[in-house]
């Protein structure tokens, strides 16, 4: 079966598992989500960073045609797991205490342009960086979870958390343009580094309680414009950049065995994205699987210009879904749904065991 029939099959099929995936009981207590932009619910909207997305054209495909602070036309990976799970999308928790939902059901920490190390993303403002991400869950733990449950432990062993973290540690760190990085790493020094500082993280995690773990590879970045732009490669990718993602991806999954190993009780999961992206690029089952839908400036910065209604020319394009990109490095809702409803139930994206049987365990 050609690439192009079977996204079209998972696209057809996906609409009808999304509608009728709701629950009237929760099927886990709560989802934790951490990460950069592929996983943001709004959280940069409250940080002083020029990465945000609370603007038209973002978001509109969303619900109410809102324009949330979603790096995308419409829902996340993380939405559509949340609504499989039978739960609220977890609401940013970078945001005023008056304004944050005080909810057992978990928050969003995730944001845009920050990745693993501290020092990523600050070249556009002020992010949270995983380390940070930590703190304000331990925080969220001693706010919103220890005055209400008897039992947090259960709680939290229970709960899902889901992650997507180091995309920015390359685009905007090692291979940033005004970063020195690359003059002080090779690329294996880097990797460790990296693997080592999410590691740590990750068994901090445990230790405070968690016990379902969902970690997302790195996608194909060697695919994306913003690479692309400062480099010649022979293809339609720079595969030198891709080598060494994968890289990347293949010490994350001897790490995670390793954690679920050794840490009791735990499940450490591997979100296959790499080959889903880059088949879908190389061999493409999309009308573009190129271009973004929304207009960029072309200049280096991946998100979209916003929308002016006088200007026709700015406009996004009228079928997003049938686009890979919505802009110059995030996917549209259609691959984020493809993506999601593989992981729940399929056998090739959440390995060793999908959203649907992590649930049971």
């Amino acid at each position: 079966m050609s690439p192009k029939i079977l996204i079209s099959i998972i696209l057809i099929l996906s609409q009808f598992f999304w509608g009728d995936c709701g629950s009237s009981r929760p099927l886990v207590p709560a989802l934790y989500v951490f990460g950069d932009s592929l996983f943001d619910g709004g959280n940069n909207n409250w940080l002083p960073t020029l990465a945000k997305a609370n603007y038209p054209p973002y978001g509109q495909n969303f619900p109410k045609g809102q324009s949330t602070g979603r790096f995308t036309n419409g829902k996340l990976v993380v939405d559509f797991i949340a609504e499989y799970l039978g739960l609220p999308y977890p609401p940013p928790y970078v945001m005023p205490s008056w304004l944050r939902p005080n909810t057992l059901m978990g928050y969003n920490y995730a944001s845009g342009a920050c990745g693993i190390l501290p020092e990523t993303g600050k070249d556009v403002g002020w992010c949270s960086s995983l380390d940070e991400q930590m703190r304000l869950f331990e925080r969220s733990i001693r706010k919103h979870l220890s005055p209400k449950l008897s039992s947090v432990s259960q709680h939290l062993a229970k709960s899902i958390f889901m992650f997507s973290t180091g995309n920015n540690d390359y685009l905007g760190n090692y291979f940033g343009k005004s970063s020195n990085t690359r003059q002080r790493y090779d690329p294996q020094q880097f990797t460790q580094l990296l693997i080592d500082a999410l590691s740590l993280n990750l068994q901090k995690l445990y230790k405070l309680g968690a016990r379902k773990v969902v970690v997302f590879e790195l996608g194909p970045l060697g695919c994306l414009k913003s690479i692309l732009r400062h480099s010649k490669p022979n293809g339609r990718c720079d595969e030198n950049v891709n080598q060494i993602v994968l890289n990347f991806n293949s010490q994350l999954s001897l790490m995670l065995k390793n954690l679920t190993s050794t840490l009791e009780n735990s499940h450490f999961i591997l979100g296959h994205a790499y080959w889903l992206g880059y088949d879908a690029i190389i061999n493409p089952g999309l009308s573009d699987s190129r271009n973004p839908c929304c207009k960029t400036l072309g200049n280096g910065t991946p998100t979209c210009i916003p929308v002016i209604p006088e200007v026709p020319l700015l406009q996004p394009c009228s079928n997003a879904n049938q686009h890979f990109f919505w802009d110059d490095v995030h996917p549209s809702e259609a691959i984020n749904s493809v993506i999601a409803s593989t992981c729940i139930t399929g056998s090739s994206v959440c390995l060793p065991l999908n959203i649907q049987q992590l649930v049971q365990v």
